[in-house]
């Protein structure tokens, strides 16, 4: 391994993330002086250090390996899937096309209550995402996937305004019915509760409106499609264990009970058990 190059990359790369020596060498907890030999060819990390590093740079640990000459990986990581502000015009037009008028007001309303709030920090990028970016993903998947019903469009674009944000359901300028769908998904552990319990509870309720049915799994879906990059292993495997023993027997449920989203239940299950499988193989 070239020192010199892999200092110069070290020390690169902590100056595009903002960070100092000392900065960095609390990060990963070792003495600003490593970091300084780290950087100036003096010594290598170790295989711990390394994993840290590249926590702290946001870069893979496979960059820090010579590949034929190359100092990183023949692809890059996607910050994000979809732009916000294309998604946000995309819904704003369809739904002033199709007179949903509750979604046109959802769109707006919920892109002032996420204002300033942002989505976990993706593992190997820099990128800072706007919070809304989820929702909006959810309501033009919802859309592509034939979804027209206002107030469940309405829904997912407000399901998280509660739980994030501090407004009551109560304060929710919407019709009853989408207030509905909101409280359903807003999940809340009571005083002397387990958190199993809770959860128990919460899609007990859920699974009773089908409406927040189709929210909570188009939910869930995207958030298993982008976990790998934000969420910790061990993170990843409770949410792993937490989608296999409600949110599929949800997709069970809607296929049987709501057999009018039969076919959104199948697709969704579909791509949730694919991406499961396969971060299952390399967590």
């Amino acid at each position: 391994m070239d020192r010199q190059r892999l200092g110069k990359m070290i020390a690169g790369r902590r100056k595009n993330v903002g960070l100092t020596q000392a900065q960095l060498a609390d990060k990963i907890g070792v003495a600003p002086q490593t970091v300084s030999k780290w950087e100036t060819g003096a010594s290598l990390p170790d295989l711990e250090n390394v994993l840290q590093l590249s926590e702290a740079l946001k870069i893979h640990p496979y960059s820090f390996l010579e590949h034929e000459g190359e100092e990183s990986l023949p692809f890059t990581f996607r910050g994000r899937l979809f732009h916000e502000e294309k998604m946000y015009t995309r819904v704003q037009t369809f739904a002033a096309e199709e007179n949903l008028t509750e979604t046109y007001r959802a769109v707006s309303f919920m892109r002032k209550q996420h204002s300033g709030q942002f989505r976990k920090e993706i593992r190997y990028s820099t990128a800072k995402i706007a919070y809304i970016i989820h929702p909006l993903m959810m309501a033009c998947h919802a859309h592509a996937m034939k979804i027209r019903d206002d107030a469940t469009l309405a829904g997912i674009l407000l399901h998280d305004v509660v739980e994030d944000t501090g407004i009551t359901v109560e304060e929710l300028p919407f019709s009853d019915e989408v207030r509905e769908i909101v409280r359903c998904l807003t999940f809340e552990q009571l005083p002397g509760e387990t958190w199993h319990d809770a959860k128990d509870r919460y899609y007990r309720a859920i699974s009773k409106n089908k409406k927040a049915c189709v929210v909570k799994v188009l939910d869930r879906c995207n958030n298993v499609s982008t976990m790998a990059g934000s969420f910790k292993p061990q993170k990843i495997l409770s949410y792993i264990t937490e989608t296999e023993e409600f949110i599929l027997p949800l997709l069970k449920w809607m296929k049987y009970e709501y057999p009018e989203y039969s076919d959104l239940a199948y697709i969704v299950k579909y791509h949730i058990i694919s991406v499961l499988e396969t971060i299952k193989y390399l967590v």
